[in-house]
């Protein structure tokens, strides 16, 4: 399924062009034209309905899939026409002509995806820039955005507005949509926010009804018939050093109770469970046997009996990690990794530990990923993770409790709604731990069971425990109303995946990357699109600025000077490195052009020389900190075969890219 997601890219994305060819080759094949005012990019465009590709300019042709990108090599003019020379890639392949009037210049290479509608208002597309400014420009937004949407269900016409975002999630892996970013900038909402305005793109795949069209009739009953269908898969990841014992068992006693409701109910293939151990460092303590390991695959559990006996195999360590901190994320990455997510609706990992986890830059870790990085690979295949932290008097002596916190509420922040799954177990009390398994495990296995007997699924988990509202802890409470949200997005997710839902049929459009009225929360998700040259390059450049960091944690002074030295070896404009303590990194000529114009702020570009030797310590330890996690992801993605992906029939594989999120960009 992986595959899917990304191959959804091919359409929707443009490629950058690749230096460093050697000279005999760049002089035997021709090369795009260059974008105004810079060096290393080339025009790009994307075909319009109806656009045709011909052999010679001023005749007809080949009628174009909608969003074709080419690259431009030569432009004239026919019979007062403007026609572009193009091609697939920017080595040198021709395809034909097209009228530049049937394109639009893609100039940045961004694009962005819909985050699930589950927790937010459905996303506008407005016509013009300045009627979205207008509502970012109220203190209230609401009053003039809950009209709006009120005024479109009784299907009015707006003028302003050009299209809404459909009512289920449109999954990239299962429903082809493009939503390419023409420009952007950031700004600040009167509310506090900073939000980006985008110049957004869309059009459905040609030859498909419109998505306006498609909407399902209530009366249908579709998708209550759909979500027949709707099954979860839950998995496990417990830490397992020589504290977890008591937990480890009530965890197995949760599954036990949950596994005779599902058998009561037949719901034996709705629901599937699996389970991760991790540990820590064997290099440092071999008898630690594993740093994480996968007890039990829910692909591949036949029935009760192997679920449990697969768990009974699971037991704490029985000798001390090296540290208190444990590598959490190798576990949680395991159960991403290797499990088929794509076979189920819903889908969880249940993350039980006692104490925080080893961060990517820490040498005992075997991923090299922090909190961020692991969210982010998390929400490719649409996992939620639920954290279930227990607060122990060995983690208050070792002052553990904060520094976990914030790593796990980060972790487990899901996608689309903003919602963290991050719960805390006082003093690691069984019994509240034990309340806290059961209650997820029952609210999951119920919105599974109401999808499947064709009750409203939407809050029916919550509703099953309102009887006894009363009597239930408000943190216990809490996590049913979480779990009721997360279930919501999750059916949200499948019954656009079995409605087809589709982008809006719209051209080119306004909109707002955050919710009108809840701006928080983000209504999209922006992906960079970097070829393998320029990630390499990226990535050396990154080392470059560590490197020259970790100088600079010696003598601030030795920081900047270092990176004038490396500038000016890449061939700089020597006015630009003149000492001048004002001066941004950005502005010294190491980063690429790929990152200029990018709708974002940038830590590492926006620092300048005062600045950081107005830092202490601590805040410079925590900079190249996080800049060493971005490098080794950096890694992994360059090592990640299966996400690169080819922009277009017959292009050269060097203009294969890779969609980096935005905020792992430095």
């Amino acid at each position: 399924m992986m595959r899917n997601t990304l191959a959804s890219w091919v359409f929707s994305s443009v490629a950058l062009s690749v230096m460093g060819l050697g000279a005999t080759a760049a002089l035997a094949e021709p090369r795009p034209l260059l974008q105004e005012g810079k060096q290393t990019l080339h025009q790009r465009v994307l075909t319009t309905p109806g656009c045709e590709l011909t052999d010679t300019a001023g005749i007809s042709g080949e009628l174009q899939p909608a969003f074709t990108r080419f690259y431009v090599y030569e432009r004239s003019e026919v019979d007062g026409r403007e026609w572009l020379k193009v091609g697939p890639d920017s080595y040198g392949t021709i395809s034909g002509w097209l009228p530049a009037d049937c394109s639009v210049a893609w100039k940045m290479q961004l694009t962005l995806a819909f985050t699930n509608p589950a927790n937010r208002q459905r996303l506008l597309f407005f016509r013009e820039r300045d009627a979205l400014q207008d509502i970012l420009d109220e203190f209230e937004p609401s009053s003039r955005v809950v009209p709006l949407h009120a005024a479109l269900d009784r299907e009015e016409e707006i003028p302003d507005i050009l299209a809404r975002e459909p009512e289920y999630f449109v999954d990239l892996q299962e429903q082809f949509y493009l939503l390419p970013i023409l420009e952007g900038e950031e700004v600040f909402t009167e509310a506090g926010f900073r939000a980006r305005l985008l110049n957004v793109a869309s059009v459905s795949k040609a030859g498909e009804p419109d998505p306006a069209d498609t909407e399902i009739d209530p009366e249908d009953d579709i998708p209550a018939c759909q979500l027949r269908e709707f099954n979860a898969g839950v998995v496990f990841v417990i830490d397992s050093t020589i504290s977890m014992g008591p937990y480890i068992e009530r965890t197995r006693e949760a599954v036990s109770k949950i596994l005779d409701r599902i058998e009561s109910e037949n719901l034996e293939e709705q629901v599937k469970f699996g389970l991760v151990s991790y540990r820590d460092s064997v290099e440092s303590v071999p008898e630690l046997e594993y740093i994480s390991r996968m007890y039990a695959n829910p692909m591949e559990v036949q029935g009760r009996q192997d679920l449990m006996a697969r768990m009974d195999e699971l037991h704490e360590a029985t000798v001390s990690t090296p540290g208190f901190e444990e590598d959490a994320y190798a576990g949680v990455m395991q159960a991403i990794d290797e499990v088929e997510w794509s076979q189920y609706g819903a889908r969880y990992i249940v993350l039980i530990t006692d104490a925080s986890a080893i961060d990517g830059d820490n040498e005992r870790s075997s991923t090299g990923l922090s909190a961020d990085q692991v969210r982010l690979e998390a929400a490719n295949p649409g996992v939620a993770i639920y954290t279930l932290h227990l607060k122990t008097e060995s983690g208050e002596r070792f002052g553990d409790h904060t520094r976990a916190a914030a790593q796990y509420a980060n972790l487990s922040t899901y996608a689309g709604t903003n919602t963290s799954l991050y719960y805390p177990v006082e003093a690691g009390d069984v019994e509240a731990f034990g309340a806290k398994v059961d209650a997820l495990a029952e609210a999951i296995t119920s919105q599974v069971r109401a999808a499947y007997i064709g009750d409203e699924a939407i809050g029916s988990a919550l509703n099953a425990h309102q009887s006894d509202s009363s009597e239930v802890d408000p943190d216990q409470q809490q996590l049913l109303e979480d779990a009721d949200l997360i279930g919501h997005a999750m059916q949200l997710a499948y019954l656009g995946q079995q409605a087809g839902s589709k982008a809006p049929p719209v051209f080119q459009a306004w909109i707002s990357d955050r919710d009108l009225v809840q701006q928080n929360r983000p209504s999209t998700d922006v992906r960079v699109l970097l070829t393998k040259s320029q990630l390499s390059d990226l990535s050396d450049v990154v080392a470059q600025i560590l490197d020259a960091g970790n100088q600079g944690l010696i003598s601030p002074t030795d920081m900047f000077e270092r990176l004038r030295s490396v500038a000016a070896a890449m061939g700089t404009d020597p006015n630009q490195l003149q000492q001048n303590e004002s001066t941004q990194i950005a502005e010294l000529g190491l980063m690429g052009e790929y990152l200029e114009d990018l709708p974002y702020q940038s830590e590492l570009l926006n620092l300048d020389e005062a600045t950081w030797k107005s830092w202490d310590g601590l805040s410079q330890e925590r900079f190249i900190r996080n800049l060493s996690i971005k490098l080794r992801h950096y890694q992994r993605y360059n090592e990640d075969v299966d996400r690169w992906v080819s922009l277009a029939e017959g292009s050269d594989p060097r203009d294969d890219v890779y969609p980096v999120p935005l905020e792992m960009m430095p």
